[in-house]
C-alpha cells in the first residue's frame, strides 16, 4: 500500500497528474477544491472512491483512493475538531483506521490552533487509537515551536501517541530525532532558505513495522506546483 500527503496549495485539478506520476493507492490531499470543482483532465487517472471536507468549495481536505481500498467517514466524527477526519479503511485483507490531517488556525480559540487542534482531538479519539491506526497529513508543526502557547504542544502529541504504540514513520526510518529532520516538507513563501518539517505520518507498531520506503519530494521537483512537497510511503500490508 503506497500511501501520499500532499498539501497541493489549491487548485488540484491542475496539479493531480503530477501526484499521481508516483502511484498512490490512497492520496490525501489539503488544500484541494470541492469535488464539484475537480474537472480533471480526460486523460488524468480518476479515483475509484472520494471523501471531501471544506468550509469553502476552493479549499479542504480530499481522500481519494486509486486502489480497491474503501473508506468511510466513522460515526465518531466530531465536527469541533475540523479537518482531523477519523476513516475506517478496509481492502486487500486489511482494516484500519485512517485520520486525514490539515491542522488549521482557529480564530475563536488561538491555543486550539494548528498543533493544539490536533492534541485536543487526539484526546478525544483515544479509544480509536487502541485500534491499528494511521494518522497522516499537514500538521503544521515542529517541537521547535513548542515554546508557543497551545493546549498541547507537538511534543505533547508525540508522546501522547507513543503511548498507544504510535510512531512516527518517517523518524523511525531514517533514525532521526523531533525537531531535527533532515528533509524539509515546507517552504515558506516557497523560499528554499526557509524550510520546515510540517508533514508527518504515524503510523501503530505492527504498520510502520511494514514500512518499506518512506519519501519526501524535492523543493527542485515541487515548488512550481506548491509550498509544500509530498510525503510517500510505502507500506507492506
Amino acid at each position: 500500500m503506497k500511501l501520499i500527503t500532499w498539501n497541493c496549495q489549491g487548485a488540484f485539478r491542475k496539479k493531480a497528474d503530477a501526484i499521481l506520476s508516483y502511484h498512490p493507492d490512497i492520496l490525501i490531499i489539503q488544500e484541494c477544491e470541492n469535488p464539484g470543482k475537480l474537472k480533471f483532465n480526460k486523460t488524468t487517472r480518476k479515483p475509484n472512491d472520494t471523501y471531501w471536507f471544506g468550509d469553502s468549495v476552493h479549499k479542504g481536505i480530499g481522500i481519494f483512493s486509486y486502489s480497491d481500498y474503501e473508506f468511510e467517514l466513522l460515526p465518531d466524527f466530531n465536527s469541533q475538531f475540523r479537518y482531523v477526519l477519523p476513516f475506517k479503511v478496509t481492502g486487500r485483507g486489511n482494516t484500519f483506521t485512517l485520520f486525514a490531517i490539515w491542522a488549521m488556525n482557529n480564530k475563536d480559540n488561538r491555543q486550539a490552533r494548528y498543533i493544539g487542534q490536533i492534541w485536543l482531538a487526539v484526546n478525544h479519539y483515544t479509544k480509536l487509537l487502541n485500534t491499528p491506526a494511521i494518522l497522516i497529513g499537514d500538521f503544521n508543526s515542529n517541537k521547535i515551536w513548542d515554546y508557543k502557547d497551545r493546549v498541547g504542544t507537538h511534543s505533547d502529541v508525540v508522546f501522547k501517541l507513543e503511548q498507544n504504540n504510535i510512531h512516527s514513520v518517517y523518524h523511525r526510518h531514517f533514525v532521526c530525532e523531533q525537531g531535527k529532520e533532515k528533509h524539509p516538507t515546507f517552504f515558506l513563501h516557497k523560499k528554499s532558505f526557509k524550510p520546515y518539517h510540517i508533514d508527518y505520518c504515524f503510523a501503530s507498531t505492527d504498520i510502520a513495522d511494514k514500512v518499506q520506503t518512506v519519501e519526501i519530494g524535492t523543493y527542485e521537483d515541487w515548488t512550481t506546483y506548491s509550498d509544500h512537497s509530498p510525503l510517500m510511503i510505502k507500506f507492506d500490508l
